[in-house]
């Protein structure tokens, strides 16, 4: 397995959950807001992840970390205001904020070990 390729699998796991989820939301005027934002940003890290893999440089590899981590805080964000919201039950969304929040983690110390090579 090549260096990344598990971070970018729990990547691309939770974006697929983040979809069914979306698609578990109501069919309402904010279930549908907050199942299209929830699918931007809920996708959208496991698509940064692997640009970062590939960057040109050390920077821009740090840049698209950023983006992937930007993505990941704003999901985490939209899966607070379902919980608060009650359009799902807890126990639903417990074991994907989890997955949020460590993604998170992984990414942040990602970004300052990169910087720090700089």
């Amino acid at each position: 397995m090549a260096k990344g390729d598990d971070i970018e699998g729990r990547l691309v796991d939770f974006a697929v959950r983040m979809i069914k989820l979306c698609d578990s939301l109501p069919n309402s005027r904010s279930g549908n807001h907050l199942a299209g934002q929830l699918l931007r940003s809920g996708t959208a890290p496991a698509t940064h992840y692997a640009e970062a893999r590939g960057a040109e440089s050390d920077k821009d590899f740090i840049h698209k970390l950023r983006l992937c981590l930007k993505e990941l805080n704003e999901s985490h964000i939209w899966l607070k205001i379902i919980t608060k919201s009650g359009m799902l039950p807890t126990s639903r969304l417990n074991h994907i904020n989890q997955e949020c929040d460590e993604l998170c983690r992984i990414i942040n110390a990602s970004i300052k070990t990169a910087r720090k090579k700089l």
